[in-house]
């Protein structure tokens, strides 16, 4: 326990919508170990219900900006939100750089709103340890929608297509390239394009060159239907209720078309490894000392390959950590 009560006590707080307990929650999750995983499993199954969006894109896109604006049309149609923003690791505590209510502005404070801030921790792909937890207690409490909103780092954005039901790739025009989502090679991951800052007059450039762009790429995968193009300007308001109309329509399409449930089980699988990797991962450093020690020599005197060293890894943890 992590102070304060213990993790099985906080599930049905938080499946109250007790700000509290979810805020707890979400602190465990982040931290991992094995003391909340119990309540953590059963907030799964409690979960199921929030459309999952995620927001992402190269560093000076606009995201927060455009995330806060989405928030705020959500609200007027009366529903609860929950965001899941992920920050660049300080390098001195490890925590997030950024604040959620410096990034989220006056939203962050509304009672139907949840944002929280996850350090990355040098993660890969765009998410931290524990997004898809964290996601999973929003939904458990309530949040009709839940926005993740990836790190920016550019090429390494695309595990959000993996935790996402829809996925949202913000551009930006006068960033040095023409589009900035095809450098970052994330193009074909999204469900709806945004060009943000339309105000500028380079926007309707950018516009034009995603939709060609995506005339050409976006065939040769076997997509079903259009990917919405859509601009923005945070600044003046403009296309916040078209892109929230984009996403709802995405997710009603997915539903219609008997997609979704297929996308929901790619998630689950996708966890399933990523949870798998880092279960050896533990296993293999809490042991490498000990009985583990034989496959480190191996693979120190170059007689073992790789390969053959992670089969035998995954063949003697196996069999000792399942339940």
């Amino acid at each position: 326990m992590q102070g304060g009560l213990p993790s099985l006590e906080l599930v049905e707080r938080v499946c109250s919508g007790e700000r509290r307990a979810v805020a707890r929650m979400l602190s465990r999750a982040e931290a991992g170990g094995e003391e909340a995983r119990e309540a953590l499993d059963l907030l799964y199954r409690r979960a199921g219900r929030a459309h999952v969006v995620g927001m992402t894109g190269v560093p000076g896109s606009g995201k927060s900006t455009l995330v806060a604006k989405l928030i705020a049309a959500a609200l007027a149609a009366g529903r609860r939100i929950g965001v899941v923003a992920i920050d660049p690791s300080s390098p001195f505590s490890g925590g997030a750089i950024l604040g959620d209510r410096i990034r989220m502005g006056e939203v962050s404070g509304h009672p139907a709103v949840f944002v929280r801030s996850m350090a990355s921790r040098g993660a890969l792909g765009g998410l931290a340890p524990g997004t898809l937890e964290a996601v999973d207690v929003l939904d458990a409490a309530g949040y009709d929608m839940v926005f993740v909103e990836t790190v920016g780092v550019g090429q390494d954005e695309v595990d959000v297509v993996r935790a996402a039901h829809t996925t949202v790739v913000v551009s930006a025009p006068g960033l040095g390239d023409d589009i900035q989502a095809i450098k970052a090679g994330i193009l074909e991951i999204a469900d709806v394009h945004v060009v943000s800052k339309g105000d500028k007059p380079e926007a309707d450039r950018t516009v034009t060159d995603l939709k060609a762009m995506l005339g050409l790429a976006l065939p040769a995968a076997g997509l079903k239907r259009p990917v919405p193009v859509i601009k923005t300007s945070s600044a003046r308001g403009e296309g916040i209720g078209e892109l929230l109309a984009a996403i709802d329509a995405h997710r009603d399409h997915l539903v219609a078309s008997g997609e979704y449930q297929g996308r929901r089980q790619a998630i689950r699988e996708r966890r399933t490894l990523k949870a798998a990797e880092q279960i050896l991962h533990e296993e293999f450093e809490r042991h490498r000392q000990g009985r583990m020690a034989d496959l480190v020599a191996e693979l120190a005197a170059g007689t073992l390959s790789p390969q053959t060293a992670a089969r035998r890894l995954v063949a003697r943890i196996g069999t000792e950590i399942v339940p």
